[in-house]
């Protein structure tokens, strides 16, 4: 139909505009105009833009770590149908940088058919300009290669390059177990070869020296330390001057501990502006904090300053003495923090209830959490024998020495009650991971052996320390224990019925001091983790799920290829 404009009363013919086409050169089909002035089949037919580029490719893979071997030497980590497993295999293929790359992607294949294929869409420019775009698929044949590490590893399974020793010397391992924590947090020791726990520390092996330098930055980066090196020859080849060593690295971390009493050296007290000198240990991170509890002064330091003028602790937590506290007081207008306040406080020991009136006055750094018939763990100065060079000279000068330091408040007698109760309520509803470690085996009985009973108390007194301190919680994975937390439902479901079972006039008549709700009063006091800071432990339901799901399909091959 042909189109018409009026313009003044005038029609003017306008005649629609179509689209030219043409005929194929070789097949004469109605085209598009091209710069080929051929169809895309014809195209196609003429040139084939995947020549030169491999369309079988073998690739090599370690069946006991699940790495691919990237030429010459270096081994890549990959899961099945991963984008760096997608990378790999593009890199590995020749003749494709002369063509465009617009789009890969796997094809399913059998996880146990020892092949990969790979869809690949590519463009490139053919007769006088046209562009060309096709599709080709590539197969790799994956091909069992053990890596060297594994190799090695098989021959000699205690086979190591370089070897970190962890140490501390003092009397506990608390310490070992935070930092335990710490390394299963940041997979720190996920290239150990074997992780070996002895009476002095933990040994940990690898198998290149670059993984325990790696470990031993990660040890500079959450607690205090300091390290040596050491190398020993194993073997030396002279036609082509190679060597092979072992590399040892002593590492130590500083002598204190939370809560420890120290005496700072006088130059160390000068440098931190005349604090102390005697000074509570109040955290340890990769910095040591030290607090005068006389005046809530407060300085941090890490370990070069502290190796400079190095210090030892007074006393410890093994010497703390329960007291019991009579009455204490705020200070008008003393220094306060979020975490401590001053406050004159009257206590008495309390293994002298009934025997005589001895009363202690002391100023103290718990003024915010401490209360009247508190219980609270303290250095008892006046009684005890403390030895230190630096501590002797400060009293030999006529220094002041308080009668008693506080150091933190007790829970002891509560946790000895919830423990009486038994059943659901003394279970804690959480747990912790913990490494995969060779105990050290002892031959002699006399021998600094492990002692089983003083690891037990090491490993109580540190979940109590979690339950008390949340900002050492704050650091670590916590997970929920979901058997326990199963039967503390049940166990306050069945609490809930008997107290409604209970006749009115029993519960008014019975004694104030016998019911249930007393000791709940006393509980509520006791320090405990909230579950909305605990982690759901996803190994324990992935194998929760996979024995519900699949628990009969493990023995079908199918995870030959599995790279977990």
């Amino acid at each position: 139909m042909d189109a018409s404009t009026s313009y003044g009363g005038q029609v003017t013919f306008q005649p629609q505009a179509t689209q030219g086409y043409v005929l194929c050169c070789l097949c004469g089909t109605n085209i598009l105009p091209n710069p080929s002035n051929m169809c895309v089949n014809c195209i196609r037919s003429q040139v084939d833009i995947t020549e030169g580029i491999q369309k079988q490719v073998t690739i090599l893979w370690c069946k006991e770590c699940g790495r691919y071997l990237q030429p010459p030497k270096h081994w890549v980590s990959a899961e099945l149908e991963s984008k760096e497993l997608l990378t790999f295999c593009i890199k590995k293929i020749k003749g494709l940088a002369k063509v465009k790359l617009v789009d890969a992607g796997f094809i399913w294949t059998e996880p146990h058919s020892k092949r990969l294929k790979v869809k690949l869409t590519i463009q490139a420019e053919v007769f006088n300009g046209a562009i060309l775009q096709q599709t080709f698929v590539v197969d790799y044949v994956v091909e069992n290669n053990m890596c060297p590490d594994c190799n090695r590893q098989n021959a000699n399974p205690n086979s190591w390059v370089a070897c970190v020793q962890l140490r501390q010397h003092v009397y506990h391992k608390r310490t070992f177990l935070f930092l335990e924590q710490l390394i299963l947090k940041h997979d720190a020791a996920a290239n150990c070869v074997k992780v070996k726990d002895i009476h002095e520390g933990i040994d940990f092996f690898y198998a290149q020296r670059g993984h325990a330098l790696k470990f031993i930055d990660f040890l500079q980066s959450v607690v205090p330390i300091r390290f040596r090196a050491d190398k020993q020859l194993v073997s030396h080849d002279t036609h082509n001057n190679t060597y092979n060593y072992k590399f040892t690295f002593s590492v130590e971390i500083v002598p204190l501990c939370k809560d420890d009493l120290a005496c700072l050296p006088p130059k160390m007290a000068a440098s931190c502006g005349n604090l102390g000198p005697l000074v509570l240990v109040s955290r340890i991170t990769n910095q040591i904090t030290i607090t005068d509890p006389a005046t809530l002064r407060s300085y941090s330091m890490d370990a070069p300053v502290y190796y400079r003028h190095p210090f030892t602790a007074l006393a410890s937590q093994r010497a703390l003495v329960p007291y019991i506290v009579l009455d204490i007081e705020p200070l008008q207008g003393g220094q306060s923090n979020t975490k401590f306040q001053l406050a004159e406080a009257q206590v008495a020991r309390m293994s002298d209830f009934g025997r005589n009136d001895t009363v202690f006055y002391t100023r103290t750094h718990l003024g915010n959490i401490l209360h009247p018939g508190d219980t609270v763990l303290g250095y008892d100065m006046a009684t005890s024998q403390l030895v230190g060079l630096d501590y002797e000279a400060y009293v030999n000068k006529g220094g002041r020495v308080p009668d008693v330091i506080l150091v933190r408040k007790s829970y002891e007698e509560k946790r000895r009650k919830r423990q009486a109760k038994g059943g659901a309520a003394a279970a804690r509803p959480w747990k912790l991971k913990t490494l995969d470690m060779e105990v050290e085996e002892t031959t002699t009985t006399g021998g600094r052996g492990r002692n089983e009973t003083a690891a037990d108390a090491d490993r109580e007194r540190f979940l109590q320390e979690l339950e008390e301190d949340p900002d050492m919680r704050a650091r670590i994975n916590i997970y929920k224990d979901t058997e326990r937390l199963a039967q503390l439902q049940q166990a306050q479901q069945a609490g809930q019925l008997a107290a409604a079972a209970v006749p009115q006039r029993q519960v008014a008549a019975a004694p104030a001091g016998l019911m249930e709700d007393d000791d709940d009063e006393d509980d509520g006091d006791l320090p405990e983790i909230p579950l909305e800071e605990l982690l759901d432990d996803l190994e324990a339901l992935n194998i929760d799920q996979g024995q519900e799901d699949g628990g009969g399909q493990a023995g079908d091959g199918s995870g030959d290829m599995d790279t977990d």
